[in-house]
């Protein structure tokens, strides 16, 4: 069906009405004040620019934090325990398991091996006298050295090392714990100076409580 443009308004097809005026007419005439689209233009041009330039700038004054290494770990399997109770173990008792392998080991009586530590350091691993010696069996650094000995404040390696050099006077003296006992005290060259155990007091002194508390050792077990 075809269509007349007599059926048309006259608008539709931008015909003007009389006393209408076009937008390019009305553009031509002068604005009396200022033109406030052209000012809302530059005042979003200098919104946009500042926020650019701000875009810009954050970055190098906010850092993202680095990722912690420990997140990138896996997980680790971890016990937990909790003590309820201790029982304190003699200082007397607190080295069996290696008085009775030294013992074993080199042929020497554990309760002499015993009472020489009592005497000699009161079961103190950690001892050191005034003349230098070290540990339970109170080693001087030079035969400790001789001994294999290459940490004397070891429990296990000054006993052992102090059980073999007993073990050496014992063959020394063909068995004479007392003879024995005072070259460990005082040193063989004195012991073969005085032909038995020398007049020191203090080695007199360590030979008989030694002896003592290896008798009285025996006593009590034998109960």
């Amino acid at each position: 069906m075809l269509f007349r443009s007599t059926d048309v308004p006259a608008d539709f097809l931008g015909v003007r009405e009389e006393g209408e005026r076009r937008k390019s007419a009305r553009r031509k005439q002068p604005r009396s004040g200022t033109d406030r689209r052209a000012s809302d233009r530059r005042k979003a041009a200098l919104r946009g620019t500042l926020l650019a330039a701000a875009a810009v700038a954050l970055p190098h004054h906010v850092q993202p934090e680095p990722l912690n290494p420990a997140w990138l770990r896996p997980p680790v399997a971890s016990v937990t325990t909790t003590i309820d109770a201790a029982v304190a173990v003699p200082a007397a008792h607190a080295y069996d398991d290696v008085i009775l392998e030294a013992s074993t080991r080199y042929g020497v009586d554990a309760t002499l091996i015993r009472s020489v530590m009592q005497i000699e350091s009161a079961f103190d691993a950690l001892a050191v006298s005034r003349a230098g010696a070290v540990g339970l069996m109170q080693l001087m650094p030079d035969v400790a050295q001789e001994l294999g000995v290459e940490d004397p404040l070891d429990p296990r390696q000054n006993v052992m090392g102090g059980v073999k050099y007993l073990r050496r006077l014992l063959d020394l003296y063909r068995g004479n714990v007392r003879l024995a006992l005072a070259s460990y005290n005082a040193g063989a060259t004195n012991v073969a100076e005085y032909g038995g155990v020398p007049p020191f007091p203090e080695t007199q002194k360590y030979v008989k409580q030694i002896t003592r508390l290896v008798d009285s050792s025996r006593r009590e077990h034998d109960k």
